[in-house]
């Protein structure tokens, strides 16, 4: 049986492992394999390859109850050239962890390997590895393979790494606690030409930058104040180069909600400005608008669980109730629209650098911590039966 120190040992040298190594949503075939290999190791009773593309989805069971749990890790990376110079610096070019999904892999690699050497509960945990977090779609591929049904569950937790939050903080709230990401793409088209005739032709750069500034006015005016909405360009590209007028232009983006209606505000209200702007410019737009993520909804009364496991084993000073949500999006939300459950977040260290920056690090000071959540949880959530007098 490991102990603590050759645990953390162990999950580091795997976390750098994976680390240098990461792969792109449903593309994630070595990590899958890594993962699926050391399930098979730890003695797991099931372990199944290939669910909703590239997931994996380990089956623990103990006991005799019939109440079954999951616990969830993401393992896909983005693309993001890693800057730095970490000796497990990603070894795939254009592709990084940058939003810790190495370390959530790990932390529930961790939680396998302990819960099958210590048990402590009595029932089935469903461990799932899910591809493809970060564009939406890994959580709703395995549920589309079927995993609801082959793998059956009543509930799932899951983690994830937040920066300028202390290591071994945990954080969390009932009800929603991440938003829903829409994403756009608009596409102006007109007449390019010489640099030297802007006149001969209907170029589009120059309407795109005034498009840009337009969309601004969808959150400042267009959108009730009260309510919490986003609106962020984050691309724009042409055909055009130095002394060629564009033809053609693209702005791209996405749009951040809570609430269905807000988010259909915003969309009408992008398609009146993107039109107008449009017309004003001599140019045709085309508008492409779609619903990526939804807003993650926690269960109050499994969040109530979850903050009661993570002050067994954390301490209750380093457990905190958020007060407000975030904009950022969890593919997580989509398994919460089946089953309740909790979604969380892990201090990364107060000095960490943000997420999807090309110098980031997850912290392996917090692997321990992830572990002993994701232990106390099912243990919590899974008791064994009270001996009789």
């Amino acid at each position: 049986m490991s102990s603590p120190t050759d645990l953390q040992e162990q999950m580091t040298r795997w976390r750098h492992d994976l680390h240098a190594h990461p792969e792109f949503g449903f593309s994630e075939k070595r990590t899958a394999a890594f993962v699926a290999a050391k399930l098979r190791e730890f003695g797991l009773d099931d372990v199944t390859e290939g669910v909703g593309g590239t997931g994996v989805v380990g089956t623990l069971k103990r006991g005799t109850g019939n109440r079954a749990i999951a616990l969830r890790a993401d393992m896909d990376a983005l693309h993001i050239t890693e800057q730095g110079s970490l000796p497990y610096k990603s070894t795939h070019d254009g592709y990084m962890h940058a939003c810790g999904h190495d370390g959530h892999t790990i932390m529930l690699l961790g939680a396998a390997k302990t819960l099958t050497q210590q048990e402590g509960f009595d029932g089935t945990i469903r461990f799932i590895f899910q591809p493809a977090e970060e564009w939406g779609q890994g959580a709703i591929a395995m549920i589309n393979d079927g995993l609801l049904d082959r793998f059956p569950f009543e509930e799932i937790y899951g983690l994830h790494n937040m920066p300028g939050y202390p290591i071994g903080q945990f954080v969390t709230k009932p009800g929603a606690i991440m938003s829903a990401e829409d994403v756009f793409e608009i596409t102006l088209r007109g007449v390019g030409g010489h640099a030297s005739r802007p006149h001969s032709g209907s170029e589009t750069l120059v309407a795109a930058c005034a498009l840009v500034t337009n969309l601004q006015t969808i959150v400042s005016r267009r959108v009730d104040p009260t309510a919490v909405a986003v609106v962020s360009v984050t691309e724009l590209t042409t055909d055009g180069t130095r002394n060629v007028l564009p033809g053609q232009a693209q702005i791209r983006g996405d749009a951040r909600s809570f609430d269905p209606a807000v988010s259909a505000q915003i969309e009408k209200q992008m398609r009146l400005i993107a039109e107008g702007t449009a017309l004003s410019y001599n140019v045709s737009v085309d508008v492409n608008y779609a619903r990526e993520f939804i807003s993650l909804l926690n269960d109050e009364a499994l969040t109530q669980e979850a903050l009661n496991a993570a002050r067994d084993v954390l301490g209750s000073d380093a457990v905190m109730i958020s007060d407000e949500p975030i904009t950022a999006s969890e593919d997580f939300a989509q398994f919460l629209r089946h089953v309740p459950g909790c979604f969380a977040f892990l201090g990364n260290g107060e000095d960490s650098l943000p997420l999807h920056n090309p110098n980031y690090d997850f912290n392996d000071a917090s692997l321990t911590a992830g572990v002993a959540f994701h232990t106390a949880i099912a243990r919590r959530r899974l008791p064994l039966a009270t001996p009789r007098a």
